[in-house]
């Protein structure tokens, strides 16, 4: 009870120093512009979201079976909201994105927003895409990158689960989209599987780009069973032999700099010799 009271405090006071225009939001606008869905699930909020709100934050793991929730959206597609975090929440983002083509943000979330996560240029970047800035973000070129400008769609989440999604209603489609991929704590032999499975199931063939996150924690089985490639060594391979461009480094994902960015909705990107520049 007390981390979870923390977490609200924390976005509670970031919101309240925040100004809308010269007005700082009190109490009263957070409560009506924003949610944390923290002691209701994440289904009985959206059905129950009220029309003022602005956003919703997701936090932690969502257990909500979509498929069986036939009404869920209803409210939500009538008056969407920002659908604002990252990791798990993976599955809101493809499953809206993909059946009603809503933009949702991929962002940090409270629990990142304190402890060893805590990251002030996070957190500005949260702030800068709630208000409906221009979103620019460079990082610095990689030995692997196949570099092209190139402008799409940008779609994608978290590896493990849109790898979980397959085959479901909420499985994205990536054909002529920009992939967006990040995942923590799975083993090495893990990523492989995953990539050799949207490979072998068409979901890579067309894609027009793929951005590679943080992929940060993994794991490693002892000899004679380790695997001995990182993960960005083992999407490159995954991916070789495809003409589509592929950026990896990208600031988003289980680190503490999470950069915001919207998913169904398009972004640009543009190369020089030392960085990569992304636009949205």
């Amino acid at each position: 009870e007390s981390m979870k009271t923390t977490k609200l405090f924390i976005l509670f006071l970031l919101l309240t120093q925040w100004t809308f225009g010269q007005t700082k939001l009190t109490t009263e606008d957070v409560f009506k512009r924003y949610l944390v869905s923290e002691d209701e699930s994440i289904a009985k909020t959206i059905i129950n979201s009220k029309d003022g709100l602005y956003s919703l934050f997701c936090q932690g793991a969502l257990k909500e079976n979509l498929n069986e929730k036939t009404n869920l959206f209803t409210k939500f597609i009538q008056k969407p909201k920002i659908i604002a975090g990252f990791s798990d929440v993976t599955v809101l983002h493809a499953h809206i994105n993909h059946n009603f083509g809503i933009t949702t943000l991929h962002s940090c979330m409270p629990v990142t927003m304190q402890g060893k996560y805590f990251n002030t240029e996070t957190i500005e970047s949260l702030k800068n895409a709630l208000f409906g800035n221009s979103i620019t973000i460079q990082f610095a070129q990689h030995q692997f990158n196949k570099n092209q400008n190139i402008s799409g769609e940008l779609v994608g989440g978290n590896l493990s689960v849109l790898f979980s999604l397959l085959g479901s209603s909420s499985d994205l489609d990536f054909d002529n989209k920009i992939l967006f991929i990040e995942d923590i704590g799975e083993y090495f032999y893990h990523i492989d599987r995953m990539m050799q499975t949207f490979k072998r199931a068409r979901k890579l063939k067309n894609l027009k780009a793929l951005i590679v996150g943080g992929m940060n924690d993994m794991n490693e089985n002892s000899a004679p069973f380790a695997f001995n490639k990182s993960c960005f060594e083992i999407i490159q391979e995954a991916v070789q032999e495809y003409n589509f461009p592929v950026f990896y480094g990208f600031p988003a994902g289980h680190e503490n700099l999470n950069l915001s960015v919207y998913l169904g909705k398009k972004c640009s990107i543009s190369v020089d010799d030392n960085f990569v520049y992304f636009e949205q």
